[in-house]
């Protein structure tokens, strides 16, 4: 099995005939093969699946991985119209999945079919649902968490641990910035991981899961108080990113602290392998940024899932595929090879620092908000993105930020 930019085809042996005998031939052996189309990184699709090769020898997983994560969901939407899309592929969650559903792209799943979604959260599963008519159309891979990850030998060579109210967090940076050494390695260039950094240090400042469901329920707006202080974070923690913030990129920012020169990366859960890969003599910690006042918390959300095509013309091979994604065997595949919580349900992680990951967001996790309020259209995840990033550049309030946020929530809520 490779990962190659294929879509699926099926291969047909040739059919042996007897010269003495012209009519007698063998019973044709077929293999199929299921293109899968993501936007993970190659090598580690390619361990995964093959071991469901093994199990299923009939079978070819033929898997192509888009870099340019930025331009997938064009490019799916696309495939998925046509003729030459996948078999199955990564979906997007929540609002961003909502056209493929509607458009009848994708084959509704049932439990007769992947008997493992019936123990997947409702919470979880919910991602991976059509709006309109509550169907699942995929199998939800990851959950994904977002906390400050720090490099422990510059924390331990400056004297710092890990912080334990707001004021040693600003200390901790006015230290670090003092060595020379960048605090948070961010950067505001690729306006997607804008929201993403304002939740890290600002959902503890909204309330989490009570305001955004005040939100929803028309009982409070994003112009509030709260929600404005808490975006206001990225204003105040400004003088401890990189210099130029705003035309820093996020490959800029990921280099500044695999290299060293960065003691602390605000990101995602996704992180903890790139940095295993790319930064292998620092030693990882996490943490949640604490509160100015109460319980830190810790952001999380369901990563996509994986959908059939509607148009697959290997439905069956397809199913059977998509109820081993639902197995603890890939879910434990998953979790080893990505050092990342799988969304399958009773998983538990091997790696320390996981298990460091899991008990804080059991006990103090929250909903990442951009995930509930990612529709219209434009989005309103687009909206607010470029939003953070015009206020970065001291162009707008955070007030005037959240306002517009605010605006274009209105238009579909």
């Amino acid at each position: 099995m490779r990962l190659a930019p294929l879509a699926a085809a099926v291969l047909l042996s040739v059919a042996a005939c007897a010269p003495s005998s012209p009519s007698t031939t063998s019973p044709a052996q077929a293999k199929v093969t299921l293109s899968v189309w993501g936007w993970g990184p190659e090598e580690n699709y390619d361990k995964m699946f093959a071991e469901y090769e093994k199990l299923n020898p009939g079978v070819d997983v033929d898997a192509r991985s888009f870099t340019t994560a930025t331009e997938y969901d064009t490019i799916l939407a696309t495939g998925l119209a046509g003729d030459s899309g996948p078999d199955l592929a990564w979906l997007r969650a929540g609002a961003k999945l909502q056209p493929l559903v509607e458009a009848g792209r994708l084959l509704p799943l049932e439990t007769a079919d992947v008997p493992g979604l019936k123990d997947y959260d409702d919470g979880v599963l919910r991602a991976a649902k059509g709006d309109k008519d509550g169907k699942v159309y995929g199998v939800p891979f990851a959950v994904q968490t977002l906390q400050v990850i720090y490099n422990k030998k510059l924390f331990a060579d400056n004297g710092i641990t890990p912080p334990q109210t707001w004021a040693d967090m600003i200390a901790a940076a006015e230290k670090l910035k003092a060595a020379n050494i960048v605090p948070f390695a961010f950067g505001g260039k690729d306006d997607w991981m804008l929201p993403v950094v304002a939740s890290i240090f600002g959902t503890a400042h909204w309330g989490g899961d009570a305001f955004l469901d005040a939100v929803k329920a028309k009982k409070k707006k994003f112009t509030d108080p709260a929600f404005v202080e808490g975006i206001d974070q990225l204003n105040k923690l400004k003088p401890y990113f990189p210099d130029d913030v705003a035309g820093v990129s996020y490959t800029d920012a990921q280099i500044l602290f695999s290299s060293g020169r960065a003691a602390m990366f605000p990101g995602g859960l996704w992180e903890l392998n790139f940095f295993g890969e790319n930064a292998k003599d620092i030693e990882l910690g996490v943490f949640t940024p604490p509160a100015p006042k109460g319980q830190g918390l810790m952001p999380g959300f369901t990563d996509g899932s994986y959908g059939i095509s509607a148009k697959t013309k290997h439905k069956a091979e397809a199913l059977k595929f998509a109820a081993w994604l639902a197995s603890k065997d890939y879910g434990r595949l998953y979790t080893e090879t990505l050092r990342t919580f799988s969304a399958v349900p009773g998983v538990k992680p091997t790696d320390a620092l996981l298990n460091e990951v899991a008990t804080t967001f059991d006990q103090h996790g929250a909903t990442y908000f951009m995930n509930e309020f990612s529709y219209g259209n434009p989005s309103s995840q687009t909206v607010f993105s470029k939003s953070l990033q015009e206020m970065l550049l001291d162009r707008i309030t955070a007030q005037e930020a959240a306002a517009q946020l605010d605006k274009s929530v209105s238009t579909w809520l």
